[in-house]
């Protein structure tokens, strides 16, 4: 089973295709969008041997390419790696018909991303989720960027690829960890845009045998699950698809897609990086529809709901004990989406709508944030 979706914007158009065994077409679609200029594969450490692979396909079929590793870990969306690549590409002579292409999960997309934005003032670029996480989310819709000591994603450009390839054969490599984490984007999609795609996630929470971090479901052996594992998948890829398409930049609706994250962030970047993206997108999730609840904005049922639906795709939604969190109510402060000095905040009304709020009290965040219940 095959979706192919496509963005459209203002400033461009560009497939997004989701399927089993995709990335077997990509010399194709590569010779379709005419990208006949060196390729730059760039990939996260641990899929050093599919790269090979698939630098071997794309020689054979008369492309050049030039293949580097980058650490796995959020610590890789630096300016010293970003250095690196610049280093890597200009020493082996990267010309603006070249393009570049990112294998690997969010922060290989992210950096792989602003390198290709930045480099000779800007080349192509291919995205190649290996992740959940970035199959339905960072891959898509063109935003790029490292990380700066003071915050996630704060140097970045908006660089949309010329072709997205999630092949989810890839998912049957990941650790249930990483899926876990991907879950986490897909259920944020039904929350704050697709009832149907909530109440689907919910549905296959519910099947005989499922365990949502058991890889094994995304090899060819179940067809049955697989096609209804790809079809959830390719509805989530379509809500980022649809926000994108309508909102390039994030001037209106796109913020939205940042429902979870405004927390969220903020724990990644206090812990470290220890817990991953989307597992604290899960907790970033459970407080904003928690201060949705103390604004009268939605029932304390929907809390319970997307808590069960978060806990049966192996998520938690419980503040990290040891999180600091005087800290992270200074963090918010410096969020990307604050607009004349006022955090916006994403907030669910009902499952599949969500709104945009910039007055929410500090003393509302302040509370939620000192407790776990509601």
């Amino acid at each position: 089973m095959t979706t192919t979706l496509t963005v459209t914007t203002s400033t461009t158009s560009y497939p997004v295709i989701v399927g089993a065994g995709v990335l077997s077409t990509l010399a194709e679609h590569l010779a379709a969008l005419e990208l006949r200029g060196t390729l730059w594969l760039i990939a996260d450490e641990h899929l050093l041997s599919m790269a090979e692979q698939i630098a071997g396909m794309l020689s054979a079929a008369g492309f050049r390419v030039h293949t580097t590793t980058i650490p796995s870990g959020e610590q890789s969306k630096s300016f010293s790696e970003l250095h690196r690549l610049y280093d890597w590409m200009i020493e082996n002579g990267i010309e603006r018909r070249d393009a570049v292409l990112a294998l690997g999960g969010g922060v290989v997309g992210d950096l792989a991303g602003f390198a290709a934005a930045t480099i000779l003032r800007g080349v192509a670029l291919v995205q190649l989720p290996s992740t959940l996480l970035a199959m339905v989310d960072a891959a898509v819709g063109g935003k790029t960027g490292i990380n700066h000591p003071l915050g996630k994603n704060l140097i970045g450009a908006f660089h949309q690829p010329r072709l997205v390839l999630a092949d989810t054969h890839l998912l049957a490599t990941l650790p249930p960890r990483e899926l876990r984490a991907g879950w986490a984007e897909v259920i944020k999609h039904g929350v704050i845009r697709d009832a149907e795609l909530f109440f689907a996630l919910e549905e296959l929470a519910t099947t005989q045998g499922w365990n949502a971090t058991n890889a094994a479901y995304w090899d060819a052996q179940n067809i049955e699950l697989t096609t209804k594992l790809t079809a959830i998948i390719a509805r989530a890829v379509a809500v980022k698809v649809e926000v994108v398409s309508r909102d390039e930049f994030e001037r209106g609706e796109r913020i939205t897609l940042n429902y979870g994250h405004t927390i969220g962030h903020a724990i990644e970047q206090l812990l470290g990086y220890r817990l991953l993206h989307g597992e604290c997108v899960a907790i970033g999730m459970d407080a904003a529809a928690r201060i949705a609840v103390a604004l009268g904005l939605c029932p304390p049922a929907l809390v319970e709901r997307q808590r069960k639906l978060l806990a049966a795709y192996g998520l938690s939604t419980a503040l990290p004990t040891d999180l600091d969190r005087n800290a992270v109510l200074a963090l918010i402060g410096r969020d990307k989406k604050v607009q004349a000095g006022k955090v916006r905040w994403i907030l669910p009304t009902a499952i599949g709508q969500v709104v945009v709020r910039s007055d929410v009290p500090f003393d509302v965040v302040e509370a939620v944030l000192a407790s776990d219940q509601v």
